[in-house]
Order: structure tokens, then C-alpha cells, then sequence
């Protein structure tokens, strides 16, 4: 999927960015699936997106590794919820364009039955998405286009292809911050939250303003001017009081290099991108 779905080719004046794109996309404004997906180094991004995007590298030079250290808690939580947990149901919510590392290949690594819902309301997401839908075949993986401030519809779509009287991973990395008030932030989590059993796993990741202060505060400010979505700094004591009912599994709130890094080459300093998993008692 590296390579983008097939309707992906370079345009004029946007070299590597996608044309023939489907209805709804305002390419003069930058996306947060997108700025990611240029930090990840993928080609699924605008002119918008990179100047954004370099202009918070500026201000954050190792953003390119929060991103990185994101998507490898992806990885590593999503191994712990299916291979220790027994997790074989997930719900990634804000799941971005898909790179390599998607919650249902490391599931199905460990489990090939193992079901995922992801969730995102980007149509360029949505496009790369039903190229990845078209090429798995099995029938156990769906997307739903939708906004996760609207979890009852989120759910209610979602039942299709998953059960939720078994326990489901329910995951948010990289995208509460684009939830700027702690208590709508919380509401969301405990609807979705209340919606699975016990046993079920809740998984966030969100960005910090406790690891280089100022140049994250700066990264911020550049980005509310000219992002698509305000974005919000969490402490670990906001991260922390959204597990608020579940059971936080160790090593609790810490940054994404520091989550259970057996096995995996740690940057010298901490990411700005704290992160923890928490269980449903």
C-alpha cells in the first residue's frame, strides 16, 4: 500500500500528491492524516500539507519521530491486546492513511480471524481505504467514514463487522488531540467505552507540551493558524485522567519510546507523544 491506491499519480505543480481525487477534498488546507502521512514519508500529501508540515518541523525538528514512535505503539499495543489480552476484535478510531504496520496485519499475525473497523473522516483516507478493503478479501475488515465526535453512528457501523458483546481494542492514536477540550475528549472515550464489554482495552496516543516545552507550544501555534482542526498539548496528568474507570496497565502514561520498548532501537531522548493502554475491569 506503500504506493497509494491506483488512481494515485503525480500531479502538475504538486509533485508525489494525488490527482483524480473524489468530491470533498480542499487541497489549499492542511490535513492532519496528510501531515502525518509526509512525516511517515509517504506521497499522500499536498503542497499544504508539507509547508505545514516543515514549518512545525522547524519548530520540532524530531516531529518526523513522534510520528514514527506513534504508529510503532501501533504496532507493539496492538501485539499486546491480541497476543496477551486475547483481543481478536479492534475499533481504530482516526486511523489516517494506511502505511505499513495497519492495526490488521499485526492482529492477524497473531490471530488470521482477528476483525478491524477503521474509522476516519478524511476523504482521502476514505479512497486509500477502499483500495485496502478491495485488496483483503476476507470480509472481516471494514472502514467507516465518519467523525469520531459522533459515536453512536461510529458504533452503530461498526457492529457490522464487529461484536461487541466480545471484547474490542478500542484505539485513538494521533488524533484526540484534534479534540480541544478535555471533557468532550472523555465523553467520546467512555461512549465508545461503554458501548464493549469487560475486557475490552483502550488504547491513546496523544501529543505533549512536557517534553521540549516551548518548541512543542511553537509547533501548536503553528499549526492552529494553519491547520484544518485546533489541535490541543496534553500533560500526562489529562492523558491519565482519560483512563479515568479503567484499570492502566504498566508502564502507565509515558512517552510512545518508553511503552514496553523490548526489542526496538530508542531515539537518545523521549518523544513529544505520550501514550498508555488501559483495560476495561
Amino acid at each position: 500500500m506503500t504506493d497509494g491506491p491506483a488512481w494515485m499519480k503525480p500531479a502538475p505543480g504538486d509533485e508525489g500528491a494525488p490527482t483524480g481525487l473524489p468530491a470533498g477534498i480542499d487541497t489549499s488546507v492542511a490535513h492532519p492524516a496528510r501531515i502525518w502521512n509526509y512525516w511517515l514519508g509517504g506521497k499522500d500529501n499536498f503542497a499544504a500539507d508539507r509547508e505545514t508540515g516543515d514549518l512545525i518541523l522547524e519548530a520540532i525538528p524530531d516531529m518526523a519521530a513522534n510520528a514514527r514512535a506513534d504508529r510503532a505503539f501501533l504496532v507493539r499495543s496492538v501485539r499486546c491486546m491480541a497476543a496477551e489480552h486475547g483481543v481478536r476484535q479492534f475499533l481504530d478510531v482516526g486511523t489516517g492513511i494506511p502505511g505499513p504496520g495497519n492495526t490488521h496485519e499485526v492482529a492477524r499475525d497473531v490471530d488470521p480471524s482477528a476483525r478491524v473497523v477503521y474509522v476516519d473522516n478524511d476523504p482521502v483516507v476514505l479512497a486509500h481505504a477502499n483500495a485496502l478493503m478491495g485488496d483483503d478479501g476476507s470480509g472481516a475488515t471494514d472502514y467507516v467514514h465518519a467523525d469520531l465526535r459522533e459515536p453512536g453512528t461510529v458504533l452503530d457501523a461498526a457492529r457490522n463487522t464487529l461484536d461487541l458483546d466480545r471484547p474490542v481494542g478500542v484505539m485513538f492514536l494521533g488524533v484526540l488531540e484534534f479534540v480541544p477540550d478535555n471533557r468532550q475528549a472523555k465523553e467520546i472515550i467512555d461512549a465508545f467505552m461503554d458501548a464493549v464489554p469487560s475486557g475490552s482495552l483502550l488504547a491513546l496516543a496523544l501529543s505533549t507540551n512536557e517534553v521540549r516545552r516551548e518548541n512543542a507550544e511553537k509547533g501548536a501555534r503553528i499549526w492552529n493558524e494553519g491547520g484544518s482542526t485546533p489541535l490541543l498539548l496534553r500533560s500526562a496528568a489529562d492523558i491519565e485522567a482519560m483512563f479515568a474507570g479503567l484499570e492502566l496497565l504498566e508502564p502507565g502514561v509515558v512517552s510512545c519510546t518508553d511503552w514496553r520498548p523490548e526489542g526496538i532501537v530508542r531515539p537518545s531522548d523521549r518523544v513529544a507523544q505520550y501514550c498508555g493502554l488501559a483495560r476495561k475491569p
